[in-house]
């Protein structure tokens, strides 16, 4: 990776766009938790990912680009970067440190990427998680189921679990993992991801963000606003009823359900490669820099 000075101001131009960006994505997330209310939607972006709107807010140029002027000086206050004779980066040294994420983030998406979208899951990984768990599997307790325990139940039973997804897999009741098609592990995680996956998609959100101040913010605010659009469709496949949030179902039980959801997530699969593909180009360009 060459490194290229950026100018005080345009960096500082891409930063100041970046915060009034942030700005709209993260204020109402923001003004709920003021006020104490919970969304079962969009908290998940916080809380499960647990990257705090602070830490998005932080405009990051990426790894081999080079602050220049005087304002600069500003981001050595901030942890992984270094000082160079034309300006402020991204040191090699939190590259170096951050060698194993890169490894294991580029193995991933690699494989991910060479394989064929599955387009059968239909989004039951969240009727999963409360499948025969009575009120205690309810991970929004808040929020009414639409069909019912009862109807929920039989929704998992009328029709085939196909996740391939161990982080979703992972919060299955007990009597659900066994019916899905192929048991999941954290240790075959890079044999199973699949482009199809919504999660899969939304992960890219994580991968990037683990990544940190190495990957330029841009590129992060997008897998944020691909996260947040599959989220949504994430929850209104789900056996809760969002009506009051603004949601209308997309009722997988049903076969318009069904062809309604695959139309989404195909919709989905889609901006994810193009994501997909950048942050692995990012993470091939680091791992190349490492081998220098």
């Amino acid at each position: 990776m060459s490194s290229a000075v950026l100018p005080e101001a345009v960096w500082t131009a891409r930063r100041d766009r970046h915060l009034e960006v942030v700005a709209d994505l993260v204020g109402p997330h923001l003004r709920r938790r003021a006020e104490g209310v919970t969304h079962p939607v969009h908290d998940f972006l916080f809380t499960y990912y647990s990257v705090r709107p602070n830490q998005l807010r932080r405009w990051h140029p990426g790894f081999g680009t080079v602050l220049g002027g005087a304002e600069s000086a500003i981001y050595l206050e901030y942890a992984g970067y270094a000082a160079t004779d034309v300006g402020v980066t991204v040191s090699p040294a939190l590259l170096e440190h951050r060698r194993p994420a890169v490894e294991f983030v580029t193995a991933l998406l690699s494989a991910t990427e060479s394989r064929r979208p599955q387009l059968s899951c239909f989004g039951l990984h969240e009727w999963a998680m409360v499948y025969r768990g009575g009120e205690d599997a309810v991970r929004h307790s808040s929020v009414p189921l639409r069909l019912g325990h009862a109807g929920t139940d039989e929704v998992v039973e009328s029709m085939n679990l196909r996740c391939t997804h161990f982080d979703a897999f992972r919060f299955f009741t007990r009597d659900a993992a066994p019916r899905n098609e192929v048991p999941l592990s954290r240790d075959d995680q890079i044999a199973r991801e699949q482009p199809g996956c919504l999660h899969a998609g939304m992960d890219l959100y994580k991968w990037a963000t683990k990544l940190g101040p190495l990957v330029e913010s841009e590129l992060v605010i997008d897998c944020f606003r691909l996260a947040t659009d599959a989220r949504e469709l994430d929850m209104k496949a789900s056996p809760y009823d969002l009506t009051s949030y603004g949601y209308d179902a997309v009722p997988i039980e049903t076969p318009q359900g069904r062809a309604e959801y695959v139309r989404e997530q195909v919709a989905l699969s889609e901006r994810a490669a193009t994501l997909r593909s950048e942050l692995l180009a990012r993470c091939r360009g680091l791992s190349a820099a490492l081998t220098k």
